[in-house]
């Protein structure tokens, strides 16, 4: 049996690389999905080194902000692997201000980045999941969907309509094959939040029952569970991975 095609947008980032070389271990063909601002070289230099560390990856340039982009960078999947039957939508950006001073340009970047990515790249595999009769789309949210975040009115709303794009999508297909659900991060140790000062980590780390930060690792495993074949009675949720810092 040829093995499942996955992509994983946003793939060469902290998190997108533990997604993506978990699903490699648990035996998909994979492929990672980037922009990096159009830095290509950045993105090869990644795939070099993923390859020096035993995982073969392919790469496909998209800007998910953009629906024909979404389109061609499917199509370069496609063509090299195979139909896809997991999507997984992480890419994502911040651009954080209070709402008083949040321009409409910060807000729009964070809502087309984060939100509308999810229909552009969604909406170019759903026809072919359908046909196939199987498919899986995990959308990668945030606790602060759930919980909010002073300066990031535009992130948390944007972070919060992935679920409800998840709860209404996974009842159109859900007699398809076809699961669609959501996991929701806390603050995970990825190069970015290590890079904040100590002393702010520290008081992060105070609000996390468990006691630490998460790991990209963790983040990785709850999308594999929910791309297995197993988990085909599971559509619609969403799976917190916080350490207990939000529960509801």
């Amino acid at each position: 049996m040829v093995s499942r095609v996955a992509l994983v947008t946003g793939g060469t980032g902290g998190i997108g690389t533990a997604i993506c070389q978990r699903l490699a271990q648990e035996g998909y063909q994979v492929a990672a999905g980037y922009n990096s601002g159009g830095d290509h070289d950045r993105a090869r230099n990644w795939q070099r080194e993923q390859a020096e560390a035993g995982f073969e990856f392919d790469i496909s340039y998209g800007d998910v902000r953009d629906y024909e982009s979404c389109t061609a960078c499917i199509a370069h999947v496609e063509e090299a692997l195979g139909p896809i039957d997991i999507l997984v939508n992480n890419a994502g950006v911040t651009r954080d201000a209070t709402l008083k001073k949040m321009s409409q340009n910060q807000w729009a970047e964070v809502l087309s980045a984060n939100l509308d990515s999810v229909f552009n790249m969604t909406r170019n595999v759903i026809n072919g999941m359908i046909e196939r009769k199987f498919g899986r789309i995990i959308n990668v949210s945030s606790i602060n969907a759930q919980k909010g975040q002073l300066g990031q009115t535009n992130y948390s709303a944007a972070k919060a309509g992935m679920h409800g794009f998840t709860k209404a999508l996974s009842q159109e297909v859900a007699n398809k094959g076809i699961t669609v659900n959501t996991v929701s991060p806390g603050y995970i140790a990825t190069k970015m939040v290590m890079a904040v000062p100590e002393e702010i980590r520290a008081h992060i780390v105070a609000g996390i029952p468990v006691g630490r930060l998460g790991l990209p690792e963790e983040v990785a495993h709850a999308v594999a569970f929910l791309a297995a074949e197993q988990s085909g009675f599971i559509t619609g949720s969403n799976l917190s991975v916080n350490g207990g810092q939000h529960m509801f």
